[in-house]
Parts: structure tokens; C-alpha cells; sequence
């Protein structure tokens, strides 16, 4: 069984769960997801089966689709609603829709963030979550990451109790803290906030409407149907460069050999080498010499 199946991960699992649970329904240890996705958020998460295990990195280096909730109001100390309050501002003004629209745009772009503290990155060799739990001041690391669209959902604007809260969709670069870009949006607001929904409705190429949960997934299974939730490899390297060869070099690719650079190829970026349409490896441009190409991944 190799392909890729586009997971419908939900609430109150982590992506780990989710790897485990596609483990014992495929019946394969082969098995690997694209990127975390925390407890509280629900989402599209494409999880490799067999060969397809190879392509996760390249997989998880793709733009994502997010529908998040800020509220106004109050900080937390995870950025999101499971944390302590730190900060507390009741809302006392009704704030216009197109104030939060100019604020939304700001962030257009590439952007720097803060790594939240409760995260698992490492600083010098801890995670940032272990100096939280022990109270030990950290110096938190700084990452520029690209926000190519974010867009207001105009109907979803409350101000209750205290509170304002409204929700927007954002398509942003890997490695983007959607959680800490509502704690700044927050600030330029002029309040504290957190983060107190998420979903991702869409990584790479797989969408929300295409996405099964792990109880279809088993259904299929146990009908002899798995075929069906399962995408080709390809599928999951369709944002890459595509190098269509013959079947004399595609023998050459199956064996891992290094080949003369292709003319098609301008840039270090990695890129699949396919024959009739299937994917065989990922190359690279070789880093000793400009004129060949070497093997990253060989499916």
C-alpha cells in the first residue's frame, strides 16, 4: 500500500494518534504525517502510507490554508485558549469591520515572529515548552515566515461580555505561528489576545473537501474500498518542478545514479523526475558540481 491519504484530523487527537490509528487500520508501519497539528485544532492533515514516507519533508514545505478566531479581551500565556490569562482589557468600543480588515493587511508579506514559548523548539537543546514549565527565563528565537492572503470574515463579528471576536482565513508559508499572528493582531488592535480557534482547511494541494476522518478511512478499509481515500505519491509533489525522462535515464533514476543537469532546471530547488507520469525521485543539484544532478529520494 503506497499513497497518500488526505486525513480529516479532529479535534482532541494529536497528529501521532492519528499516525497510530492509520497504522493499525492499513496494517503497515509505514506510516508518517506532514506536520503537527496540535489537540484543540482540527484539519486537513495528508498522512503518507509506504513509499510515500520518502516525500514527507517535501510534503510538509507547502503553503497552508487556515480559518482562525481571534478574540479580544484577554492574553494567555500559550497564546490560545487553553493557556492561564496573563493580560486582561475588557472591550468597550464596537470595532469596525474595515479597521480590522486595514489591521489584517498589514501583516501582507513576509512577517517576523516570535516563537511562541509554549513550543517545541529547541534553545539550546530544550524545548521552549520546558523552560516554561520550569520557570526559566528563555531568549525566544525569531523566524521571518510569509503571509501571502489573509481575508476578514465580516459575519463573524461579536462583541459580548467584555469580548470581541471575529475570524479571518490566512494562506501562509510553513512554519507560521497562525496563534502568535492573532496575539499581534491583537496588539495593533490595541488589545490583548489569544488565539481561540483554528482549523486548517487546506496544505499543498489537499483541501477540506476532499479530506476523509479516521472513521471513513476504517470503513473503506473493512468494505476492501481503501483505494479510494488513497491519492497517488504524486499527488503529494504536485507543487514541485517535474522532469518527464525516458525509459533509458528512468532505469538510471531507479538506481540512484547522478545524471548531466537538465536545461529546464534554473534554480537549487529540489524537483521529480517521473516516466509516463510516475513519480521515481526527487533530485537536487549537486553540490560539487554544477552540471549534475543527485538523488534526495529515490521512491
Amino acid at each position: 500500500m503506497n499513497g497518500i491519504i488526505p486525513l480529516w484530523k479532529e479535534k482532541g487527537w494529536t497528529s501521532h494518534d492519528c499516525v497510530m490509528k492509520l497504522r493499525r487500520i492499513c496494517q503497515t508501519k509505514k506510516v508518517g504525517h506532514t506536520g503537527t497539528l496540535d489537540p484543540e485544532v482540527e484539519g486537513v492533515l495528508p498522512i503518507c502510507i509506504g513509499k510515500a514516507t520518502k516525500i514527507v519533508p517535501f510534503l510538509t514545505d507547502t503553503k497552508k490554508t487556515y480559518f482562525a478566531e481571534v478574540t479580544l479581551g484577554y492574553a494567555t500565556e500559550t497564546e490560545d485558549a487553553t493557556g492561564q490569562t496573563m493580560d486582561k482589557k475588557p472591550i468597550s468600543e464596537q470595532i469596525a469591520s474595515e479597521k480590522i480588515s486595514e489591521t489584517l493587511q498589514t501583516f501582507v508579506g513576509e512577517i517576523t515572529q516570535v516563537v511562541p514559548l509554549y513550543s517545541a523548539v529547541r534553545v539550546n537543546g530544550r524545548k521552549l515548552y520546558e523552560y516554561a514549565r520550569l520557570g526559566i527565563p528563555v531568549e525566544r528565537p525569531q523566524r521571518n515566515v510569509m503571509i501571502d492572503a489573509i481575508q476578514l470574515d465580516t459575519s463573524s463579528i461579536v462583541k459580548k461580555d467584555g469580548l470581541f471576536r471575529f475570524s479571518f482565513q490566512v494562506t501562509c508559508s510553513k512554519g507560521t505561528y497562525i496563534r502568535t499572528l492573532c496575539v499581534d493582531i491583537g496588539k495593533k488592535l490595541g488589545y490583548p489576545a489569544h488565539m481561540s480557534s483554528l482549523i486548517r482547511t487546506q496544505t499543498g494541494g489537499f483541501s477540506e473537501k476532499e479530506s476523509f476522518t479516521i472513521d471513513e478511512v476504517k470503513e473503506k478499509q473493512e468494505q476492501g474500498k481503501i483505494a479510494e481515500v488513497l491519492l497517488p505519491i504524486s499527488s503529494g509533489v504536485a507543487h514541485m518542478h517535474t522532469i518527464e525522462v525516458d525509459k533509458e535515464t528512468a532505469i538510471k533514476v531507479t538506481h540512484g545514479q547522478k545524471l548531466p543537469k537538465p536545461v529546464a532546471i534554473t534554480t537549487d530547488d529540489a524537483f521529480c523526475i517521473s516516466h509516463h507520469g510516475n513519480v521515481l525521485a526527487i533530485y537536487s543539484q549537486h553540490p560539487e558540481n554544477n552540471n549534475e544532478i543527485k538523488p534526495v529520494r529515490v521512491l
